[in-house]
């Protein structure tokens, strides 16, 4: 069976609402953060089910999102739009710096499965049995077993924030029963919430997922909207390869004109025509080496 955009089951205005009270009230007791972060995460749970939801472009943004703060973290001032830069104008042989070897360790395990085996694919400097000795460490409710996660490889490796994060998410995902990795924690925590230890760090960790699960909430329904809309004016496009473009727009957070199936000249008029069209945005405001996303 198929829908129509207009149908409800796909129409990205019926995306469920985070309810006000997750957020509006002050939670000081971990049994009460836990309830919210619950809460929080049910609400995302179902969320994620809704065929509508683009999820690997969300969990792509994500990843930028997690590689951003992890940068912060480590006390370097890189924002969205260098590591952007960084990963997508790559050259063969190239190296991407700090920052891009975070965003592109984020976007490798979002892309993954939640495995031993594709992890060490997003995390080459750490040996496979390691990473599954980690993954074992947390036992008990989703949060609870992430936060064990990020105490446990933050005691052995206390300088390794991405890895750490990545592994902590990991964790959350896999008790939750996600077949990917969606980042939560690394957008919600401090800096200080990582030298935290028990009781107080599992308490960082209910905060942090509880607001990130708020904000991934209100990006699902804007990108949801935003990815109905490019579905729609697809057909418009009448350059050979254009379906091929839509389908790397509709799952990657920025494309560069030169990634697309198509020749360069026709690659720049295709971005500039969905540009006009509303239904994807120039994301650099640069005139040239410009990236691209919905």
């Amino acid at each position: 069976m198929t829908f129509a955009l207009s149908d409800p089951i796909n129409d990205p205005d019926t995306l469920p609402r985070m309810f006000a009270w997750v957020t509006s009230a002050r939670a000081e007791t971990l049994e009460d953060v836990s309830f919210f972060s619950g809460a929080a995460l049910n609400h995302l749970h179902l969320l994620l089910r809704r065929e509508e939801v683009p999820k690997a472009l969300l969990r792509d943004r994500l990843a930028l999102r997690a590689a951003e703060a992890c940068v912060a973290f480590s006390g370097r001032l890189e924002r969205a739009g260098e590591l952007r830069d960084a990963v997508h104008f790559l050259r063969p042989g190239d190296l991407p710096g700090p920052g891009g070897e975070a965003f592109v360790g984020w976007r490798r395990a979002v892309e993954g499965s939640v495995s031993v085996k594709a992890l060490s694919r997003a995390l080459p400097t750490f040996e496979t049995c390691q990473i599954a000795t980690w993954l074992d460490a947390g036992n008990g409710a989703p949060v609870t077993r992430a936060a064990v996660v990020l105490e446990a490889v933050l005691t052995e490796a206390p300088r390794a924030e991405v890895p750490t994060l990545i592994l902590a998410d990991a964790a959350l995902a896999q008790a939750l029963g996600w077949d990917h990795i969606v980042p939560l924690l690394a957008a919600g925590l401090k800096r200080t919430d990582l030298r935290k230890r028990g009781h107080d760090l599992r308490l960082a960790c209910h905060r942090a997922v509880t607001a990130s699960a708020v904000e991934i909430v209100r990006l699902a329904a804007d990108l949801a909207w935003r990815s109905a809309h490019l579905e729609a004016v697809a057909p418009r496009l009448r350059a050979r390869g254009a379906s091929g473009a839509v389908k790397m727009f509709l799952t990657r957070d920025a494309v560069a004109p030169s990634a697309l199936p198509l020749p360069d000249r026709a690659a720049r008029r295709l971005c500039d025509r969905l540009v006009d069209l509303g239904a994807v945005r120039e994301l650099t405001g640069r005139d040239t080496f410009r990236l691209y996303g919905v």
